[in-house]
């Protein structure tokens, strides 16, 4: 039997008479699936301006926090690298040669111990400097404490002892009580012709606080105290007559002579004992009432003072300087400290204890 290569090759199912194409088995194929759908993606959410506003003010405060840090880092190492021997910078007044100085020393407002160092440190520096040929006290203060206001007298007193240089108060729109009390330790005193002076006396104040915490918060105060005189007087009732007395005796004619011998010791070439005690009764004065009562010795302004204290140091012409003190960072931070009222107890003692006072007060 013949073998043909070719129709051995042949699938059956397609020779002839065999009925086609057999089927596929098994279950029938799966229609394609249908390209899915997928939902848009969504849009980013723009942010809320409060939320712009809050990063921003993050990022700001961030950035000015470091910037501070920086520059009081610059701040500590100059103050360091300085020293402390630098309180205040001189800044020239009125030009005049370098080699003779005349040193304007500032007492203003309320005078209290702070402003007793203050004056005393500008004396201070005006001791270091060897062209300091004199000094002029400009007052501008209705006085202040009695130990502020002695404090400064016997300052610039104790400068024209030690140094020989002469000093003349310069009074600019008040000089009174306390600012007066520091005058008169100067050589003259010239004033200015608006300056308000005098109020040679004294001055005590207290708060009663009895009605208040009784009747209206329902607080009864308790206070013990050992001693028939121990809490003369108090701020938890009303004095006596016998308590205000003593006060009187104690603490307000000691100070009164004070200022009185003070007074007199000042002006003993323009004003007796007698005339002195005439003019302590409290009273207040303008310029020309002062200069006409002797109070004073000249009505003018700074130029006049200068002309005085050259005249009084035999120059001719000086470099007119004062004293300021620099910014240092430190001070920055710590105005926040002493703006705030603090609620301790050294505020209520000040508050309940009486302050004896070399002070004019119009209100």
């Amino acid at each position: 039997m013949g073998f043909d290569q070719d129709n051995d090759y042949l699938d059956s199912s397609f020779l002839p008479g065999q009925g086609g194409p057999k089927p596929p088995s098994g279950p029938p194929p799966h229609p394609p699936y249908p390209p899915q759908a997928y939902p848009p993606y969504p849009k980013p959410r723009k942010r809320s301006s409060i939320s712009r506003i809050f990063w921003g003010l993050v990022f700001g405060l961030s950035f000015l926090a470091n910037v501070g840090l920086f520059l009081l880092l610059i701040g500590l190492v100059a103050f360091v690298a300085t020293g402390r021997t630098r309180f205040y910078e001189e800044a020239v007044v009125r030009e005049g040669p370098r080699t003779d100085k005349i040193v304007l020393v500032h007492v203003d407002g309320v005078i209290g111990d702070d402003q007793a160092d203050y004056v005393y440190r500008q004396l201070q520096t005006a001791r270091k400097d060897r062209n300091v040929r004199a000094v002029i006290v400009g007052v501008n203060s209705p006085g202040g404490t009695i130990s502020g206001s002695d404090r400064i007298y016997q300052e610039v007193l104790r400068y024209r002892q030690e140094t020989g240089q002469p000093a003349v108060a310069f009074m600019q729109g008040m000089a009174a009580s306390g600012g007066y009390y520091a005058s008169v330790a100067c050589d003259r005193i010239i004033a200015e012709p608006t300056a308000i002076t005098g109020s040679i006396g004294v001055v005590m104040s207290y708060f009663v606080f009895q009605e208040l915490l009784e009747n209206k918060l329902g607080i009864q105060p308790v206070y013990l105290a050992e001693g028939a005189k121990k809490d003369w007087p108090s701020s938890f009732r009303e004095p006596k007559q016998e308590e205000l007395d003593y006060i009187e005796e104690r603490l307000l004619t000691p100070a009164y002579e004070r200022f009185i011998e003070i007074v007199q010791a000042g002006r003993s070439s323009a004003l007796s004992p007698d005339q002195v005690r005439k003019l302590a009764d409290g009273s207040i004065f303008v310029a020309p009432q002062a200069l006409e009562e002797r109070l004073i010795d000249e009505i003018g302004y700074l130029d006049d003072a200068v002309e005085a204290v050259l005249s009084l140091a035999g120059l001719l012409d000086a470099q007119v300087v004062e004293y300021r003190k620099p910014f240092s960072f430190m001070d920055m931070l710590s105005v926040e400290g002493r703006s705030a009222l603090k609620l301790n107890r050294s505020t209520l003692y000040e508050l309940s204890t009486p302050q004896v006072l070399y002070l004019w007060s119009a209100f």
